[in-house]
């Protein structure tokens, strides 16, 4: 049975895991989403501190598509903790808003678990955000390290495995395949 919007509730995704393609599956079902014609918004919560192609790409769909970087790059390499720390809250304080004002179809949380893991927001508010969900929307999480609470919240749960990157060879991030 095809069913558009996942039950009346809508769908909790998670995509975790070592390996690489967390937000590229994300964005894999922002494409497809954006075909029918649904509004997206997508929240990038540690990817700041550079531009990947989908945030130029973002910018082809104006009419359908919200993206949002919200992060101020790499947390383990910060400079100034407890600015990440105010930055992350006051971004999730926006994902929250987003989520329960119901105008998109899918939400994407991009590597919302680090915060998690890190202890900058709670878990349990992540999961009551999600949900209580407006009806019909679809909520992805994606980033290492989800725990089996997240887990257990979550409809589906794609783990992605590491088996071969080109960077243990010595080859560098790729422009349009790592961002």
């Amino acid at each position: 049975m095809i069913d558009d919007v996942g039950g009346a509730k809508g769908l909790f995704l998670l995509f975790t895991g070592d390996g690489k393609g967390k937000t590229t599956a994300a964005l894999g079902l922002a494409f497809r989403a954006l075909g029918h014609g649904f509004p997206v918004c997508v929240i990038q919560f540690i990817k700041g501190a550079w531009q990947p192609g989908e945030v130029a790409a973002a910018k082809r769909f104006d009419d359908l598509l919200d993206f949002h970087v919200m992060g101020r790059g790499f947390t383990w390499k910060s400079d100034d903790l407890a600015k990440d720390i105010a930055v992350a809250r006051e971004a999730w304080r926006f994902a929250k808003k987003t989520i329960g004002e119901g105008r998109h179809r899918l939400v994407i949380l991009d590597e919302l678990t680090y915060l998690i893991s890190y202890k900058m927001i709670d878990e349990q508010d992540v999961i009551d955000t999600v949900a209580s969900r407006p009806a019909g929307t679809h909520v992805v999480v994606t980033g290492r390290g989800a725990s089996e609470k997240l887990m257990a919240a979550a409809d589906l749960v794609t783990e992605m495995r590491a088996i071969k990157h080109p960077y243990k060879s010595g080859i560098k991030a790729c422009k349009g395949i790592e961002f």
